[in-house]
């Protein structure tokens, strides 16, 4: 069985950069990459049956754009030989790659490093640094 690396991609140039660098990775170590665009989903709830169907109807129309950006670069990488998959979830990005990591038996999970170079970033740190620290396999942050 192949390994698997996990890649957050949101179709920004840093997500670009990190799928890039995991499929050099992905090639020399006969890899599999499994590609998550994750949609930031607040689970606040609403009051009435008619928002709570408007709200899943957003749902799903943010899940089919998601997929439509992430979709065209895994079929890119299958494309040239490299085994990818791809999925678009709601819901918080740390915590989504570190669960989608632990349930593919991922050995690694790729990121692209966004900046930031902020003071409130610098001393808080960000989703990059909380997924480091929370994630159950290595992270590797593509600059």
């Amino acid at each position: 069985m192949a390994d698997i690396f996990i890649v957050g991609y949101d179709g920004s140039e840093a997500a670009q950069r990190a799928v890039d660098f995991a499929a050099a990775r992905a090639k020399v170590a006969k890899a599999e990459l499994h590609l998550v665009l994750v949609v930031e989903w607040s689970p606040y709830s609403f009051h009435t049956p008619e928002e709570l169907a408007e709200r899943h109807k957003r749902r799903e129309q943010e899940l089919t754009r998601a997929n439509a950006i992430v979709q065209p670069v895994a079929d890119k990488l299958n494309a040239g030989g490299i085994s990818a998959t791809c999925e678009a979830r709601h819901g918080n990005a740390c915590d989504l790659l570190s669960s989608i990591a632990e349930e593919k038996g991922a050995v690694q999970i790729i990121i692209g490093r966004t900046g930031g170079s902020g003071f409130a970033n610098r001393l808080l740190g960000g989703q990059v640094i909380t997924l480091a620290q929370a994630s159950p396999v290595p992270v590797t942050i593509v600059p």
